[in-house]
């Protein structure tokens, strides 16, 4: 039977979700027309809003609807890099760490190519976690230069918890807003607005059990942005056009699943992923999981939480081509990545790896398994059972390419 072990790229949809997208799917009406059926639109619209902004602990007005988490981020750091600019314009520094998802490397690339931005980039350690001393010594060289700061709560590749309880402070203290990117913690970490003190946060329902094409920003009373488009004037004047209903209505009955019980869930996954690391490391002689250990904490702001996000399992395998490797167990019925899935298909090395101080080499020899509310104790032995073959099949593979090289 196939095993899926790339939840971080999308999970199944969950039942509640399914029936609720479904269900207002039935029901006709527009939630800006002020006729009944338009009426009875924006109350189902409205309590899928509350419901997403109790699973992020914000208030309903602060939740602001996007096709998903790429738009939620491109709104975010453009529109405060915008805000920001016309207020001052002195204001054209972004302060963003090193191993980002590209949703914000290549949003952050487009302002400095396009709109004169001076990016200040700050380093990983080796385990995938911001240098917070580093990111500190960028906000103090000439605060007031600075637009905004961007950080990830969860690295979607290694797992590594950021410490933005810490960057969030040492930002407001000097005047600058601050954009989280939430989408690999959501669901399996508890989030909170209030409790980080982002100005604005991203997120997605799809990575959650809810549909594709939905996503959320919880931006700020006090957050200014400038919108990417403009029509219409829903959702503040920050995100016009019509909304989707059942797409919202979907995405908040996944958010009340996932949010329901994060601990019994991500104590089930760490048993399962416990098993898979320990099983790749006894099993594939030079293989290395990365990022922060399992059980490993972090201390963010005088508060400890855990350091590596729930049903994440990243490794490298030495003389092994990550793309061989993935072929090789997807022929086995084993779904895997190599990273990001919005970088599929380009076959380059991990530039999250790279950030860490990895080789090119050992870089490109890099899967992510990532386990979700389906995931088993038989998958992971399925993975296990497979993966031995598939890393001597790769490495026989690549060193034939290095010798005809």
């Amino acid at each position: 039977m196939p095993v899926y072990l790339d939840h971080a790229a999308t999970t199944p949809m969950l039942p509640e979700a399914r029936d609720a997208y479904v269900e207002a799917l039935a029901h006709v009406g527009n939630p800006s027309s002020i006729h009944g059926h338009g009426q009875a639109a924006r109350r189902r619209l409205e309590d899928a809003r509350a419901a997403v902004a109790a699973s992020l602990d914000c208030d309903p007005i602060e939740v602001i609807w996007t096709s998903g988490g790429t738009e939620a981020i491109n709104l975010a750091i453009k529109g405060l890099f915008w805000a920001a600019r016309a207020a001052d314009p002195a204001r054209i520094r972004i302060v963003v760490p090193e191993g980002e998802h590209h949703a914000t490397v290549d949003a952050v690339a487009w302002l400095e190519r396009h709109e004169g931005a001076v990016v200040s980039r700050v380093p990983l350690d080796v385990l995938g976690v911001v240098d917070a001393v580093a990111f500190e010594r960028e906000l103090d060289r000439e605060p007031a230069s600075i637009a905004l700061a961007t950080l990830l709560l969860a690295n979607n590749e290694v797992g590594a918890v950021q410490p933005v309880r810490r960057i969030v402070r040492a930002a407001h203290a000097r005047g600058v807003p601050v954009h989280v990117d939430a989408v690999a913690a959501y669901g399996h970490l508890p989030v909170s607005v209030r409790q980080l003190g982002a100005d604005a946060l991203s997120v997605s329902a799809h990575k959650i059990g809810g549909p594709v094409g939905v996503g959320a920003l919880a931006l700020a009373r006090t957050a200014t942005v400038e919108p990417l488009a403009h029509g219409g004037g829903q959702q503040r004047g920050i995100r016009s056009g019509t909304q989707d209903v059942a797409a919202a209505s979907g995405f908040a009955a996944a958010a009340r699943v996932a949010t329901a019980d994060p601990a019994g869930e991500a104590a089930r996954l760490d048993a399962l992923c416990a098993r898979l690391a320990d099983g790749i490391r006894d099993l594939v002689p030079g293989a290395v999981v990365r990022g922060p250990a399992l059980d490993a904490r972090l201390d963010d702001d005088g508060t400890e939480v855990r350091a590596r996000v729930p049903g994440n399992v990243h490794a490298t395998f030495e003389g092994c081509q990550g793309d061989s490797l993935l072929f090789l167990l997807d022929l086995a019925g084993v779904s895997v990545s190599t990273g990001s899935a919005c970088q599929a298909g380009i076959p380059e090395p991990s530039h999250v790896l790279l950030a860490m101080g990895l080789s090119d080499e050992s870089a490109r020899g890099a899967l992510r398994f990532t386990l979700g509310r389906s995931s088993t104790d038989g998958d992971v032995d399925a993975v296990l059972a497979a993966l031995p073959d598939a890393v001597a099949r790769a490495r026989r593979a690549g060193y034939s390419e290095r010798s005809v090289r």
